[in-house]
């Protein structure tokens, strides 16, 4: 009985790995493996680009700040689709967001009380669950009535053309 248990256990131990996974890979595994090791022989050849000015970190910078300045102007033209001339759609405040900005993270983190975890979808603060893609633009638009020096802000969704 005792030599059973021993071969049972050696059995064990020869098809698992020393992490206690599965020492069989699959075509995936076996083909990131390869990927990671050309990648890192490629990196070690070229190295980093030679950036010593960040112009273009330098420009994003600048136009992430403009874009929070609250007393900026802007306007929304739409191309037309018969002529491809931009039309003018309205003043608006601030720019536009992909449809399918979200203002949260789309994924969490749960333990499933194994000890592993899971990525779960996460519902925005409305709780409604974005979808990862959409085709279009949200802008606001401002609207400045004659009779009031208020403005009134709407929606606007602009489909994507083809």
């Amino acid at each position: 009985m005792s030599n059973f248990i021993i071969v049972g256990i050696a059995a064990l131990a020869a098809s698992t790995s020393p992490d206690g996974c599965s020492s069989h890979r699959d075509s995936d595994s076996i083909q990131q493996g390869q990927q990671e090791r050309l990648l890192r022989e490629g990196s070690s050849q070229v190295g980093m680009p030679a950036i010593a000015n960040f112009r273009e970190r330098k420009i994003l910078k600048d136009i992430l700040e403009l874009r929070d300045q609250a007393n900026l102007v802007t306007f929304t033209y739409l191309v037309a689709a018969q002529t491809g001339q931009l039309v003018f759609f309205c003043d608006s405040a601030g720019y536009g967001f992909p449809a399918a900005t979200q203002f949260t993270s789309p994924q969490k983190m749960a333990d499933n009380m194994t000890g592993a975890y899971l990525v779960l979808p996460q519902a925005d603060p409305n709780g409604l669950f974005s979808p990862s893609s959409a085709e279009g633009t949200w802008v606001c638009c401002s609207s400045i009535s004659m009779t009031s020096s208020r403005s009134t802000m709407s929606m606007a969704m602009r489909p994507a053309t083809s």
